[in-house]
């Protein structure tokens, strides 16, 4: 084996350098936690000032572990806090400073005694984000933002702020349109959605109704995990119709 000199700037330089990642490297890294990321996100983020990956001379992107690991820290705060873009950049900061950072639960019951897991079954945190900050989050304009509501694809609620997941949704809609999938394509999905949502709350509801507020707060992890269970099933329901049609 060959045995490379230690120390040096050049060689110090040299190891800084096998470490960089193209951001193709970095997408299937993350994609492991994030199944959703893609590179147009990745791309967005960037713009957004949330990461600095290295460039090379001809202009490609070349990501370090650190700007890897950052990337994962928004991506989780974006999926299990539904912070806006700003408040993530100034956590990132104060976790720059080596300062202890508190995030906040999102539709959790907090830990503690009786009467703190009753009010967060009564009363969780809901997780919202306005009109400007969908748009800017899934890159659209009010055209296509428009459109997908009068397809019933995404809608606001009664405060006329939006659920965080509508964001997820928004970015999705993104990603099929490039391949020519428009949203009167996906009313029949729409409507499979609406009917799997039924069925998970028909299965929660006797939770949600219990007399236990211990049982109550279950409801939701419960309703989370089928959510999940269904869209693996129709994912491979998908891949299994596309393989017999194919073969």
């Amino acid at each position: 084996m060959l045995q490379t000199p230690s120390g040096g700037a050049g060689s110090g330089t040299a190891a800084a350098e096998s470490r960089l990642m193209s951001i193709g490297t970095v997408l299937n890294a993350l994609r492991e936690e994030f199944p959703e990321v893609t590179i147009s996100k990745i791309r967005f983020l960037e713009s957004e000032g949330l990461i600095e990956p290295q460039r090379t001379p001809s202009g490609y992107r070349k990501f370090s572990p650190e700007d890897v690991e950052r990337l994962g820290h928004v991506l989780r705060m974006q999926r299990d806090h539904y912070l806006p873009l700003r408040v993530i950049r100034e956590h990132l900061d104060v976790l720059e400073r080596g300062e202890p950072l508190q995030l906040p639960s999102v539709g959790r019951p907090r830990e503690g005694g009786d009467d703190e897991l009753q009010a967060g079954v009564q009363g969780p945190t809901a997780a919202r984000v306005g009109r400007a900050e969908l748009l800017a989050a899934a890159e659209i304009d009010e055209e296509q933002l428009a459109e997908w509501e009068s397809y019933g694809l995404i809608a606001s609620l009664p405060d006329g702020g939006y659920d965080a997941e509508a964001v997820t949704v928004a970015s999705l809609m993104v990603e099929l349109g490039r391949f020519g999938i428009e949203p009167r394509h996906l009313r029949a999905m729409k409507a499979a959605a609406d009917r799997d949502a039924g069925l998970v709350d028909q299965v929660v509801a006797p939770l949600r109704r219990h007399r236990n507020p211990q049982t109550r707060a279950h409801a939701e992890a419960r309703a989370k995990e089928l959510a999940g269970l269904t869209v693996r099933l129709h994912a491979a329901l998908v891949q299994t119709a596309l393989g017999v049609r194919l073969h």
